[in-house]
């Protein structure tokens, strides 16, 4: 196995394809010269993919640290310095101070602007280099830097393949170190790494550093390869070279770099040796492989295999103990009742809307302390100020008696607070084993380990797996993020805020999302952690919080208008007015049999036969037959996992389906792309809403607006609420006002059927009414799929069911069938206790 794993080795397949090209290059007879440069660019190009693909920092001009070092090798070899080996190290070491100051200063800002000002330090470097003749030799750089330690090329160009595959080795450790996958998390989710403790800012300043040192390293080679240095490395023509060669080989590959070096330095000696313009002909196969494989040359490869992923990292993880360790939390050593967290006249204000105002709260230890309020009240800010990722506008916030009103987030993080998003924030480019383990490192000390391996911290990997078994999440653990359902991600979230072992806890609706068998185990684990934490719980689901809480403070218009025991806030006439009340005004009237057996008549508008279809070939949906007739509201039901998401995109073509047949109008879908599909009358609704924040409402919905469409008259006739923050940015909308732009943008396409993905999910009980009256009115006009984890919420509305089971349908039928059986519900949904159904079913 051990054998297995060093012939798959990166650094071993590296030193089998250089070996390979030079045995080829010595029987053709050519200069080794060429495979030599190839070695260099591939370590050069190694170098900037650690910034890239390990932390998602792009630089434009990291030519400035090959360059630079390029002439740094030849000053000190003909300053006579030391020999060429001690020149060469000295080189390396002068682009990593470089490194060092480029990044406290360029590091200030992200994205486009960081790899811009990369590009203006190489332009800047190019020009001293080129104009500056009496030091660097002008147009004519500098020459003689001659070789003492290498006989002739070949003794040099063994030397350089060992030191490229030594450092390939060096950096496939360092991704496998502490710090190598810290680095990864700020890659995924820089917000959700700064929440767990990490210096987000010294991290990407160390990558960039190693960057700097090995892009040094390999300039320093090409100048021994030359015997000289000159300025062209330097300019904008060539300061991408090194992006390029990394992109063409594979970005997210840790061997990409090496292809893209071969590829590159093949391609321009042949093209070269036929015409000046031989980027006319190089241009088009970037342009080829730019469009056909986003991945790369590793990236078609595997396409070609059917095994697409990247290889950045090892698959493994650490083995599964025989034993899990119940979870216990080291941190909650506090004792009981002892005031944690106070803020005193805390508020926040963006512009003229006043988001919080003068909010003073006291949280203890050994106490679940809830904050309820409908959307919009303000109550996500408030957490986010506590967390250090808002500053407040006013006020002052207490930790364990010191005032953090001012200390970033990932401070706050290492005295003591932790937190979930109400969004998920998770790392979705590792396994859910990595990231649970790197949440555990995060309090450890050795996180900015490099040579370490990360798998060899056993206290770090035991801890993992109790959170992993104490959320249900331990026989998941070495699936990547990306292809969990949500209900499993949501677990996933809860379980990495468990790592940080915090005083306090702050859980921003951890129970949305989830089926009933879930909430009561998160809600048990939340129970349990209360007595041995400060735990602050926003949540909407009312009876669950009542049930649970040991306190309640209610939030309304930014600002408390209740605080106390749960009893005597369900009873306060302002909450009941303000929330509690509005939760309860009605019920829905269901669809009368006239309407269920006109729909039942309707033709039948969407047909899906024996459908199968999953992710990275494992399967969700097996053989599912679903018909919707023209006109009528279908519910698809079902625990989290069993794939009605993955139903949802299938449908609507986002998921390419492996078997079976869906049919519009009696249109075969299979061939159609998502645009095409839409254009057809299906909608997505998706989970998650997906507006465009930087938009007006009216603005996300114009976008939208196709001929056939309903006009924005009748939008806010369906949705009053909507008239008035017509102006209002998406990102400033509450989520019940975003779930409403959501529905509207699927009505002004024009849609047929729509497919409503969780449309309730994370919505106060007032808003949910809202948002119900609103399909209701729709039922008739418009075709409706809506996927559901409350059954009770949408059996009502809809005309009939479908219930998923493990991928399979376990229940067609009419909805009022399944309402009215709490039994069946229990034995598919998990909805209701069996001593709960049998209480209903007598009553």
């Amino acid at each position: 196995m051990k054998s297995l794993a060093l012939l798959r080795h990166p650094a071993f397949v590296a030193a089998l394809v250089l070996t390979a090209l030079t045995a080829a290059w010595a029987l053709l007879g050519a200069p080794i010269s060429l495979i030599t440069q190839i070695a260099i660019y591939t370590l050069y190009g190694a170098g900037v993919n650690l910034l890239v693909g390990y932390t998602g920092l792009v630089p434009f001009g990291a030519s400035v640290f090959f360059g630079c070092a390029s002439y740094a090798a030849a000053f000190f070899i003909l300053g006579r310095y030391g020999n060429d080996l001690v020149s060469l190290l000295l080189a390396t070491v002068f682009s990593a101070l470089l490194a060092l100051v480029v990044g406290a200063i360029i590091l200030r800002r992200r994205g486009l602007y960081f790899s811009l000002l990369t590009l203006a330090f190489s332009q800047i470097a190019f020009e001293i280099a080129f104009k500056w003749t009496g030091v660097t030799g002008g147009e004519n750089g500098l020459q003689g830097v001659y070789r003492t330690s290498f006989a002739g090329p070949w003794s040099f160009h063994v030397f350089v393949v060992a030191v490229t595959v030594i450092c390939i080795w060096l950096m496939w450790r360092i991704a496998h170190s502490p710090f190598g996958r810290v680095l990864q998390a700020v890659r995924d989710n820089e917000q959700r790494a700064s929440s767990l403790g990490y210096n987000v800012h010294r991290f990407r300043h160390g990558a960039l550093i190693l960057t700097g040192t090995f892009v040094g390293f390999g300039g320093g080679l090409l100048t021994l390869m030359l015997e000289g240095v000159y300025a062209n490395n330097l300019s904008w023509q060539h300061a991408g070279d090194s992006l390029l060669m990394t992109v063409l080989g594979g970005v997210h590959h840790v061997l990409g770099p090496l292809w893209g070096a071969i590829a590159f330095i093949l391609l321009e000696d042949r093209l070269s040796a036929i015409t000046e313009n031989w980027w006319l002909v190089f241009a088009p196969i970037l342009m080829l492989f730019a469009l056909t494989s986003p991945e790369g040359m590793q990236g078609l490869w595997q396409r070609l295999f059917g095994r697409q992923r990247w290889t950045l990292v090892r698959l493994d993880i650490p083995p599964r103990p025989a034993a899990i360790v119940p979870f216990a939390s080291s941190a909650a050593k506090v004792d009981r009742g002892k005031p944690l967290l106070q803020t005193i006249g805390l508020s926040k204000n963006f512009g003229s809307l006043v988001t919080a105002k003068s909010i003073d709260i006291e949280v203890h230890s050994g106490v679940l302390h809830s904050i309820i309020g409908p959307n919009g009240a303000g109550k996500t800010t408030f957490f986010n100020m506590l967390s250090g990722a808002l500053k407040p506008s006013g006020g002052r916030i207490l930790f364990d008696g010191s005032d953090v009103t001012r200390t970033p987030m990932h401070v706050r993080a290492r005295l003591g607070i932790g937190r979930s998003f109400q969004i998920l924030s998770i790392f979705q480019n590792l396994t859910v084993f990595e990231n649970v383990r790197v949440a555990v490192q995060a309090q450890r000390t050795g996180s900015a380990k490099m040579l370490a391996d990360a798998y060899a911290m056993e206290e770090v990997n035991a801890k993992t797996w109790s959170i992993l078994d104490a959320v249900g999440l331990a026989d998941v653990a070495a699936e990547p993020c990306i292809n969990l359902p949500h209900g499993a991600k949501r677990l996933l979230e809860i379980g990495i805020t468990l790592a940080i072992d915090s005083k306090l806890l702050l859980l921003d609706e951890p129970l949305a999302g989830l089926a009933e068998a879930d909430r009561v185990v998160v809600a048990d684990l939340i129970g349990k952690l209360a007595q041995t934490h400060g735990v602050l719980l926003i949540e909407h689901d009312i009876d669950r919080v009542l049930a649970i809480s040991d306190r309640i403070s209610v939030l309304h218009q930014g600002r408390i208008i209740a605080d106390g025991k749960p009893a005597d806030v369900a009873a306060n006439p302002d909450v009941v007015a303000a929330y509690l009340g509005a939760a309860k005004d009605g019920t829905q009237s269901p669809p009368s049999s006239v309407e269920r057996m006109a729909h039942a008549k309707a033709p039948v508008l969407l047909a899906a036969n024996a459908v199968s279809a999953g992710y990275g070939g494992s399967t969700v949906l097996e053989a599912v037959d679903l018909a919707v007739h023209a006109g009528e509201a279908v519910a698809l039901l079902g625990r989290n996992g069993v794939g009605k998401t993955t139903l949802l995109r299938g449908l609507s073509g986002t998921l390419a389906i492996s078997n079976g047949s869906i049919a519009f109008e009696d249109k075969p879908l299979a061939r159609l792309k998502p645009y095409e599909i839409n254009r057809l009358g299906i909608s997505l609704v998706p989970e998650g809403r997906r507006l465009f924040p930087n938009l007006t409402v009216v603005e996300n919905l114009q976008l939208a607006t196709r001929p056939g469409g309903i006009a924005l008259d009748e939008v806010f006739e369906l949705f009053p609420r909507l008239r008035e923050r017509r102006a209002a940015k998406a990102e400033s909308l509450s989520g019940g006002e975003r779930q409403m732009v959501a529905i509207a943008r699927a009505l002004v396409v024009p849609s047929k059927l729509i497919l409503l993905d969780e449309p309730f999910e994370g919505l106060a009980p007032a808003v949910v009414k809202e948002v119900v009256d609103a399909l209701v009115k729709l039922r008739g006009k418009v075709a409706m799929v809506i996927v559901e984890h409350h059954a009770e919420t949408v059996l009502p509305i809809v005309d009939r069911a479908y219930v998923l089971v493990n991928g399979q349908i376990a229940f067609a039928g009419d909805a009022a069938i399944l309402e009215r059986d709490h039994d069946l519900q229990a034995r598919l949904l998990g909805v209701v206790q069996a001593e709960a159904a049998q209480a209903r079913g007598a009553a």
